[in-house]
């Protein structure tokens, strides 16, 4: 049964995992044709799920014309989200590339033509340019708000120092709320434990985290020869079995999913929920889907989370859990 959690410091209640949009065409060469992608969408539905993670890139624009249609009917029944900054189109102009005002404004009004909707219910950056300053993201998000086009806006794959700076700016000129932030986290990749949910916690942001099973490579299904994101997105998105210590974690991984008698996805799933964030999952197959769901009923045990915080740990002296939760004197409290 989906559980749902108040998001940050919205109103929004969201289903405690989130769809992940990225395989729903074949634009990119690897995803799920429409008849597969609808099945996804509506099993994930029938489960509970309220919360839609897409982007305007994603299979340059076939994902959102796909969600355009399988919302049809049902559009306030969803936490609809995309993302702007990398065009929707291969060779895109580079005028509606980044983070500029410009391109903000072309890429909103191309995506709610696609999602047929008249709004977004969180709009993201992407991810930073490296050239637009925060103020003109922060006011241009205002602009849309101000408009209609979008009720909240987030930032994905911004460093801390710039989540941050958005955030006060963003309160300190009366602009909509950056209510959200996205990152890459699981087992294989904790490095945001140092930084981004440490600044997003403070910050009251709702927190969603991508890739919880690293690209794959946490099902352990790559030690079987399998291939899947590890080349079908041209090795971007994935998290490679290279290290001692990525071996020692998928071991303990599997050893742990063995003990329970489940799967090693949901093993890292459920980890991954432990830390007080929407993850994303981006299933391709329906076997995919309902193995990822399976994860929402599956309680890992203080000795379990224990062993995967240990062998996945960034280093000997870090602390093994992060703060998760708030008690009434806004005093971060570790969960062991």
């Amino acid at each position: 049964m989906m559980k749902y959690n108040t998001f940050g410091k919205t109103g929004l209640h969201v289903s405690q995992v989130a769809l992940g949009t990225g395989n729903f065409g074949t634009g990119w060469g690897y995803g799920a044709d429409p008849d597969v992608a609808a099945d996804i969408f509506n099993t994930y539905t029938e489960a509970g799920g309220n919360f839609i993670d897409g982007a305007d890139v994603y299979q340059f624009g076939q994902a959102e014309a796909l969600l355009g249609e399988l919302l049809k009917g049902r559009r306030e029944d969803f936490v609809l989200t995309t993302k702007f900054t990398n065009g929707a189109t291969p060779n895109a102009n580079p005028l509606v590339l980044g983070n500029s005002r410009k391109a903000m404004v072309a890429s909103v009004e191309a995506s709610l033509k696609r999602l047929k909707t008249d709004r977004i219910d969180i709009y993201w950056a992407h991810n930073p340019d490296g050239i637009t300053p925060i103020e003109e993201i922060v006011r241009g998000f205002e602009d849309l708000a101000r408009a209609g086009k979008i009720l909240y806006a987030g930032l994905s794959n911004f460093q801390a120092w710039r989540l941050s700076r958005a955030v006060t700016y963003a309160e300190l000129t009366n602009s909509v709320p950056i209510a959200a932030a996205q990152f890459e986290h699981s087992l294989v990749h904790r490095e945001p434990e140092t930084d981004l949910f440490p600044a997003s916690l403070a910050l009251g942001l709702g927190i969603v985290t991508w890739s919880p099973l690293g690209g794959g490579m946490l099902t352990g299904k790559y030690r079987q020869g399998e291939k899947g994101r590890a080349e079908g997105f041209g090795g971007r998105v994935f998290q490679a079995e290279n290290s001692t210590q990525r071996t020692l974690i998928l071991d303990t991984v599997l050893a742990i999913a063995a003990e329970l008698g489940v799967s090693a996805s949901q093993v890292a799933i459920a980890w991954a929920g432990t830390h007080g964030a929407v993850p994303i999952i981006g299933p391709r197959s329906q076997a995919q889907l309902k193995d990822n769901l399976a994860a929402l009923s599956l309680s890992l045990s203080k000795e379990q989370i224990h062993r995967l915080d240990t062998v996945s740990s960034l280093n000997p002296s870090s602390p093994a859990r992060l703060p998760i939760f708030w008690d009434d004197s806004s005093q971060a409290i570790p969960v062991a």
